[in-house]
C-alpha cells in the first residue's frame, strides 16, 4: 500500500514536468516575433530612402538646362498687316503678315513683306522696320512729281565714269523714289544717245521695275498700264540723222 501512494505520488508530482518543454517551445517562438517586428520595421524604414524621389527631382530639372525663349514686347510700328510698302533695292511690297520667331534665344516680331515684282517674299524685324528703310508707298501727288523728274536734264557721266556708276547704285539701293527716277532717266537718255554697257542695262531694268511696282500701287494700276505711263512720261532723244 505504501508503495502504491508513494508511486502515485511520484506520478501526480512528476506530471507538471511535461508542460516544461511547452515553455521553452514558447520561449523559441519569441525570437520569431522579434524577427518578425525586425522585418515590419525593417520594411518600415524602407521608404526612408529617398533615391527615387531624387531621380525624379533630377529629371525635373533636366528640361530647365534648356532656357525657353523669352516673350517677344509688344513692338509698336507705324505699319500694320495688308499695308503697302517700300523696301529699298526691291521696290513696293505688300505686308502679308505679322509673325514671331525664336532666334538666339530670343522671341522676335517680323513683317513678312511680299514684294510686288521679285516674287520674293522679305522677313524685316518690326522694331527696325523704318531703320532698314521701309516706307510707306507714295502718294497719287507725289506720283505726278515723279512723272515732271523725268523731264529734268538728265546727268550723264563725264569723264569719270566709275564715280558715275557708284552713284547709280547709291541711288537705286536708297530707297528713295525720286532718286531711282534719276536713274531711269539719265539710263534711258544714255542708252539712246551712244549705248550703254550691259551691267548699266541690268541696272536700268532694276530701276524700271521699282518705279513700276510703286506707281501701281500708288495709282491703282496693273503692271500694263503702270509700263505704258512709265514709256510716255520718258523723253524720246532724237538724234540728227547722218549726212
Amino acid at each position: 500500500m505504501t508503495n502504491k501512494k508513494t508511486t502515485a505520488k511520484t506520478a501526480t508530482k512528476k506530471a507538471p514536468a511535461k508542460k516544461a518543454p511547452a515553455k521553452k517551445a514558447a520561449a523559441k517562438k519569441a525570437p520569431a516575433k522579434k524577427a518578425a517586428a525586425k522585418k515590419t520595421a525593417a520594411a518600415k524604414k524602407a521608404p526612408a530612402k529617398k533615391a527615387p524621389a531624387k531621380k525624379t527631382a533630377a529629371a525635373k530639372k533636366a528640361p530647365a538646362a534648356k532656357a525657353a525663349p523669352r516673350r517677344a514686347k509688344k513692338v509698336q510700328s507705324p505699319f500694320s498687316v495688308g499695308d503697302y510698302v517700300v523696301y529699298p533695292h526691291h521696290g513696293a511690297a505688300t505686308i502679308i503678315k505679322r509673325e514671331r520667331i525664336d532666334f538666339d534665344g530670343e522671341r522676335q516680331e517680323y513683317f513678312v513683306l511680299e514684294i510686288a515684282t521679285d516674287q520674293l517674299t522679305v522677313r524685316v524685324p518690326v522694331g527696325k522696320a523704318v531703320d532698314l528703310g521701309v516706307r510707306p508707298v507714295i502718294s497719287q501727288n507725289k506720283a505726278r512729281q515723279v512723272f515732271r523728274t523725268f523731264k529734268e536734264e538728265p546727268q550723264e557721266a563725264g569723264k569719270n565714269w566709275s564715280r558715275w556708276y557708284k552713284l547709280l547704285t547709291e541711288k537705286i539701293n536708297s530707297g528713295d523714289i525720286f532718286q531711282v527716277a534719276e536713274v531711269v532717266r539719265d539710263l534711258t537718255y544714255a542708252q539712246q544717245v551712244k549705248g550703254i554697257s550691259p551691267a548699266l542695262k541690268r541696272m536700268l531694268a532694276k530701276a524700271r521695275l521699282i518705279i513700276i511696282s510703286e506707281l501701281r500701287f500708288a495709282l491703282n494700276l496693273d503692271e500694263e498700264e503702270a509700263v505704258k505711263r512709265l514709256d510716255r512720261a520718258l523723253p524720246k532723244v532724237e538724234m540728227p540723222e547722218e549726212v
